[in-house]
């Protein structure tokens, strides 16, 4: 048994899964080519209790990271594959020429089985629907969106600051001026009017003015919060995958790969 076989070999009780990450079911045989001994089909037990097994195309069939295995073909496209019975399939039997014919048309697929030839003329695109000589290559896009997250709160809070203010008031008072007239014919009654000579005294009340300081509270301004969407760009990046087309010739002639 080649090193290739063997790696096959242990393929074998694993747990196989879709194109979509969608288990199938526990890998119980494989089925190999009679010309070559390479191995061409495996069965996935998909039935009720793991009762029945369909036929999967080895070619297409990669190893997880977990230690199981992926099929590049849907889950559905496999449950409706053509089964067979364990219990009823000899391990090592030849799959029929009839039946074989019905794996190739149902995966849509062209080749040599280990019955012979698959039957059919035109091509078959292994990853969409039937065509007459050309073959699909796909590619992975990024899709990409955005969603709405929490950012943070805003809140508004008062509290009050005591601060010092100067202002000018303008103030006022009264001073003493001595003011000096002579004796005339028009004062001098009011002049002569009491002692001619004695101690006297006048006195006049003085005035002024002082600054006031108080207080009041006076409505400035109204303040409220408000939220305004700012448009921005951000990069984001993925990983994607892409087919590419190769051909092969038997010919003798360079293969040119697209």
């Amino acid at each position: 048994m080649t090193q290739s076989q063997q790696n096959y070999a242990r393929w074998s009780g694993r747990t196989l899964y879709d194109s979509n990450g969608e288990k199938v079911g526990q890998v119980g045989r494989l089925w190999t080519d009679d010309e070559d001994g390479h191995p061409t089909w495996l069965t996935a037990r998909t039935g009720m209790f793991g009762t029945g097994e369909s036929f999967v195309p080895v070619q297409g069939v990669r190893d997880r990271e977990d230690g199981n295995l992926e099929s590049r073909y849907s889950k559905e496209m496999i449950k409706d594959a053509p089964r067979v019975d364990p219990d009823s399939t000899p391990r090592g039997e030849h799959i029929d020429r009839a039946e074989e014919d019905r794996l190739y048309r149902h995966y849509q697929l062209t080749g040599t089985g280990q019955s012979g030839t698959a039957s059919g003329g035109d091509g078959h695109d292994t990853s969409g629907p039937t065509t007459d000589e050309a073959m699909t290559r796909s590619e992975e896009r990024l899709r990409v969106g955005t969603q709405q997250r929490e950012r943070g709160r805003a809140r508004l809070r008062k509290y009050v600051v005591t601060e010092t203010e100067q202002v000018e008031v303008p103030v006022s008072r009264e001073e003493v001026r001595v003011e000096r007239e002579p004796i005339t014919d028009a004062n001098r009654e009011r002049a002569v009017d009491g002692p001619a000579i004695s101690d006297e005294e006048h006195e006049m009340t003085l005035h002024e003015e002082r600054p006031v300081v108080d207080t009041e509270a006076v409505p400035v301004e109204r303040v409220r919060l408000a939220k305004e969407r700012v448009q921005d760009t951000e990069t984001v990046s993925g990983e994607v995958r892409k087919e590419h087309i190769e051909t092969d010739t038997d010919s003798g002639l360079e293969g040119r790969r697209g």
